[in-house]
């Protein structure tokens, strides 16, 4: 048994969940949890991964993997740690509680209380990952392209010693670029993200309109010359009427021209949440078996 504050339960595929484990405090707020999702003890364990959810920012718990995923059994993130990956899947402020950086800091608080405990779970410190789709998909790429930046490392949790740098992202449908996603936006739309009231504009705490050099901070496109010590895998459908297609395009560029290992599959007539993908297990395994191969082959 590991020396986890949160409760132990053995699933029936063999890994183990630990839910509700509070991994940092901020003051004034609700204390920031995980759960973790450690591999059956047959299974070798190849790193860790750092899953983040979706929601706009604005909603969503560490539970969620994606909508289109609710009814899978066993879970996406249990088939994740059977892999050999021990899953931290993270709850972080919200953008009703503090707009960004806030989010950002917490889940790089998470990346590095994983990191403090890889030798007790048994993995390299250096083999993590972060895995996110939507918001978290931006998050992850954040994860990803800010590391040792002090503005955006910030100063919560236990572990500041501990780096909060990941070795791979793999990132679903993410926003990417804040300044220019309103143009972006297909017509038809579900919304205008340059509204006041929009999930970016929430996010960055005011209208992105009028606050661009808010938006260029929050945008994962601003630092996309870092990335090159990064490896990215980036999936985002064609058809996407929530985040514009163009912000994965665009980014992927931007990645590419710096020299980064970057990975995009554009999955076409896809929307967001994967809503109307016929072959959803196909992005899940070809995600799941790139993170794996980062840290190990994927037998």
């Amino acid at each position: 048994m590991l020396d986890i504050d949160g409760a132990e339960a053995v699933l029936s595929s063999g890994v183990t969940m630990y839910h509700g484990v509070e991994f940092a405090t901020v003051e004034g707020f609700r204390p920031l949890v995980l759960d973790v999702y450690r591999p059956p003890s047959a299974t070798p364990v190849v790193g860790g991964v750092v899953y983040i959810h979706g929601g706009g920012w604005r909603v969503g718990t560490r539970r969620r993997f994606g909508r289109s995923f609710k009814a899978w059994n066993p879970s996406a993130l249990d088939r994740v740690a059977q892999a050999g990956l021990v899953v931290a899947t993270v709850d972080y402020r919200l953008s009703g509680e503090e707009p960004f950086p806030a989010m950002l800091h917490d889940v790089k608080a998470a990346v590095r209380w994983l990191r403090a405990r890889a030798a007790t779970f048994g993995f390299p410190a250096d083999a993590i990952a972060a895995w996110g789709e939507s918001a978290g998909g931006h998050l992850a790429l954040m994860l990803g392209l800010t590391a040792g930046l002090p503005a955006l490392d910030g100063l919560v949790g236990d572990h500041l010693d501990q780096s909060a740098a990941v070795a791979a992202v793999a990132a679903w449908y993410p926003p990417t670029d804040l300044v220019h996603i309103g143009e972006q936006t297909l017509p038809g739309a579900t919304g205008n993200p340059d509204d006041a009231s929009s999930w970016e504009s929430m996010m960055v705490g005011a209208p992105l309109r009028d606050n661009l050099g808010a938006a260029a901070a929050a945008s994962p496109i601003t630092y996309a010359a870092g990335g090159d010590e990064t490896s990215f895998l980036i999936h985002h459908g064609t058809a996407d009427s929530v985040v514009p297609f163009a912000q994965s395009e665009t980014l992927v560029n931007e990645l590419a021209e710096a020299g980064a290992d970057v990975t995009f599959v554009a999955v076409a007539g896809a929307e967001h949440f994967w809503s109307d993908v016929a072959d959803l297990e196909a992005i899940f395994e070809t995600t799941l078996r790139w993170v794996v191969a980062r840290f190990s082959p994927f037998d």
